[in-house]
């Protein structure tokens, strides 16, 4: 397992590289976010841990330039700023996960597994879902609404790909949490409420028949049928 590892801090670069060799993985480092963004579009790697405050150009400006020219790489972000808008800018930018500094050594491990394992999931055998003018590609991800194309950020597709994969059944925010970004964030955030609402804006406004709904206390649904509380 390759991973390129783009932190500028001395002593957490040698915890990183000194934790993650022990546990067989082979780790590249780049102290620099123009350096990192070279050697990430260069060369092939399963996966980058990025800082978000580095010199040269920040790790959001990486992500986004990665983004660009590859859009499979799993990016797993770190940075000492933990509260939802940062976790959301992080996320929007084309991260996969998101730890927050300091953490402990067996969390960025199991991170790293996870975003791998998701990476090498094999596709579906139904690579195409139609529901009331919703038309999602899974091989593509490329999703539409009534043939009008919907722009989704990497985060939201994959909610609406879980939304999708359990209609007609009512998932908790744990539950959401866990199956979309894989590991648990702090729960004293609202990051699956802000992106529900997002894709909520995307996929129903402005359409007659409404796909996503809340279930008051309990989280939310997808599915055609009225009778949910569907507030934007």
């Amino acid at each position: 397992m390759k991973i390129l590892l783009i932190e500028d801090e001395p002593g957490l670069v040698s915890v990183v590289v000194r934790g993650l060799s022990e546990a067989g993985m082979e780790i590249t480092v780049a102290a620099d976010g123009s350096i990192g963004l070279e050697m990430a579009t260069k060369y092939n790697f399963d996966l980058v841990i990025l800082d978000i405050m580095l010199p040269g150009i920040n790790g959001i400006q990486v992500c986004r330039e990665l983004r660009k020219k590859n859009e499979n790489i799993p990016v797993l972000m770190l940075t000492a700023l933990g509260s939802t808008e940062n976790i959301i800018t992080g996320l929007d930018s084309g991260a996969d996960d998101y730890l927050v500094k300091p953490f402990k050594f067996a969390e960025l491990e199991a991170r790293i597994r996870s975003l791998i394992r998701r990476s090498k999931a094999p596709v579906a055998a139904s690579t195409k879902t139609l529901i009331a003018g919703l038309e999602v590609d899974f091989t593509s991800k490329i999703a539409k609404r009534y043939d009008k194309p919907l722009s989704l950020t990497a985060t939201e597709y994959r909610l609406l790909e879980y939304f999708i994969q359990n209609q007609n059944k009512v998932l908790s925010r744990i539950q959401i949490l866990e199956n979309v970004w894989n590991i648990d964030f702090n729960m004293g955030t609202n990051v699956v409420d802000v992106y529900v609402n997002y894709l909520r804006k995307k996929v129903d406004n402005n359409y007659p028949i409404k796909l996503i709904h809340t279930v008051f206390g309990m989280g939310y649904i997808f599915k055609e049928e009225a009778g949910y509380e569907n507030s934007n």
